[in-house]
């Protein structure tokens, strides 16, 4: 919203409480600049699977930030049936971005997410980062064709370089790349994976 050329942006969201607490709490409209009284954005309050197979609408660009798949209620959220929902909203030439959990602490889970997506035909660029409050996390960049990765960047960022950029996208020994199963919405494989991995770091 910071940018002028953004002309729409809709909100996607199960809890109607958290878009009402962030557009009303004090402290938390600071936090996000009143991003939800923005006239651009519109809320929409609804399980993203259903939503997303029965909209209508045609995006340039998503975020897709759903919870760790903890269940079989989130899990499917990440399958192939739900990426190709997906596609199926997106301009030609759009891309999209999906939260992929830690490749460090979840290695499996992480390229399993990657794995899926390219199972749905879409061209992947995995990337990892360090978040102070979550640790080393995994993003996957998707979409019809390669997503170009960034030569030239704005003056004002507060964290992101071209340095940084190429970091972002290559994998060390302990992140990189496993043999997986792909996340389908009747085996729920990435579930499965999820469980085993935090389980183990949770001991």
């Amino acid at each position: 919203l910071r940018y002028p050329q953004v002309r729409a942006v809709t909100l996607v969201d199960l809890d109607p409480e958290m878009p009402r607490l962030f557009s009303s709490h004090r402290d938390l409209r600071r936090l996000n600049g009143d991003a939800l009284s923005d006239p651009r954005v519109h809320v929409v309050n609804a399980d993203a699977f259903t939503w997303i197979d029965e909209s209508h609408e045609r995006f340039d660009f998503a975020i897709v930030d759903f919870p760790d798949p903890s269940n079989f209620s989130l899990g499917k959220l990440y399958t192939t049936t739900f990426y190709r929902m997906l596609l199926n909203r997106l301009a030609p030439d759009a891309t999209f971005v999906v939260q992929a959990t830690s490749p460090l602490f979840a290695r499996q889970s992480y390229w399993c997410i990657v794995s899926t997506l390219e199972q749905a035909g879409l061209e992947v660029a995995p990337y990892h980062v360090y978040v102070p409050s979550f640790g080393e996390w995994g993003f996957v960049l998707a979409g019809r064709t390669a997503p170009a990765v960034a030569s030239t960047l704005p003056s004002d960022l507060r964290f992101l370089t071209l340095a940084t950029i190429r970091e972002m996208f290559d994998f060390p020994r302990d992140m990189a790349r496993v043999p997986v199963e792909a996340n389908r919405l009747h085996t729920q494989a990435l579930v499965r994976y999820y469980e085993r991995e935090w389980a183990t770091i949770n001991r």
